[in-house]
């Protein structure tokens, strides 16, 4: 598996069911990408695109866009690991932006996702602002450490990691949800795969998902021996993040043994169709086309 990011509470399930042998349990030979590797020369859906991993993290419309690119992918979701979206866009609370529309004329951060920029942008206008943000790509692996020492004025993090990191620096943030500005923003991260590979070893990926959830609901169950788990493979600049605090945020959004990896037709679909609304994508696309049916 490709990560979308160095290794942190977001990943911790991954870690746990490897450490405590729910893989081996199913057969499975697990080996964890962590994209420090490379610098993030490829993204972690390009990895599995080119066959350099067998599953990605990435966001839900990462499957959208390498399914409507030129030249198509046939990326699909298998999971999801949060029920709830524990990201937002996020500024200092010591600048003057109070809500999404005072980031006209402002800064941003951004992943270069495919859609990522234009979400912002809708979020400021949603708001009553012109939707005119400064867009700008750092490189991927600092892009929180920009809004860190203001040189740029705003992101997007998940606030049960750079959120909880913040809190630990004495770094106050004010925190815009999507939701809150009528974006039905769908999942992130979920676990990506080759429909066409899925397919030939479905067994195989069951398997996969079987395990991982014991080791999300582990790290749910028991924080404390969970985060010791994960600790050593945290970078060295993390290692100071509060992760029984991290985890307790993370928690709700696990879910339990019934809910665990299941993808909501009416969510995805709800965010298909605001993407066609909003004209960020022309492509017509189902939830049955984008999400692999029956491994959960």
């Amino acid at each position: 598996m490709a990560l979308d990011w160095t290794p942190n509470s977001n990943h911790i399930g991954f870690f746990v069911a490897q450490e405590k042998g729910f893989y081996a349990d199913v057969e499975i030979a697990f080996e964890i990408i962590n994209p420090a590797l490379d610098n993030y020369a490829r993204t972690p859906a390009k990895k599995v695109e080119l066959g350099n991993a067998d599953l990605a993290l990435c966001p839900f419309e990462s499957v959208i866009s390498y399914q409507t690119k030129a030249v198509t992918f046939d990326a699909v979701a298998i999971a999801t690991v949060f029920q709830e979206d524990l990201s937002a866009i996020v500024v200092r609370k010591d600048s003057n932006i109070k809500s999404p529309k005072d980031l006209d004329n402002c800064s941003y951060a951004s992943y270069k996702a495919r859609y990522e920029d234009e979400i912002v942008k809708q979020m400021i206008k949603n708001d009553g602002g012109e939707g005119s943000i400064r867009v700008v790509y750092p490189q991927k692996l600092g892009i929180w450490q920009t809004i860190e020492n203001t040189t740029y004025d705003a992101t997007w993090v998940f606030m049960n990691w750079e959120g909880v990191e913040a809190t630990s620096k004495g770094l106050v943030l004010r925190s815009f949800k999507l939701s809150d500005f009528g974006i039905p923003y769908s999942y992130s991260p979920i676990i990506m795969g080759s429909r066409t590979r899925v397919a030939k070893s479905k067994e195989v990926y069951a398997n996969f998902l079987s395990a991982t959830k014991k080791g999300f609901l582990f790290s749910k169950d028991y924080p404390n021996e969970a985060a010791e788990i994960l600790k050593p493979f945290l970078p060295k600049k993390d290692r100071q993040i509060d992760l029984i605090d991290s985890l307790k945020i993370s928690a709700s959004a696990l879910e339990n043994e019934d809910s665990w990896g299941v993808m909501s037709k009416k969510r995805v679909q709800d965010f298909i169709n605001w993407l066609n609304l909003n004209e960020l994508e022309t492509t017509k696309l189902n939830f049955d086309d984008l999400v692999y049916p029956n491994l959960i």
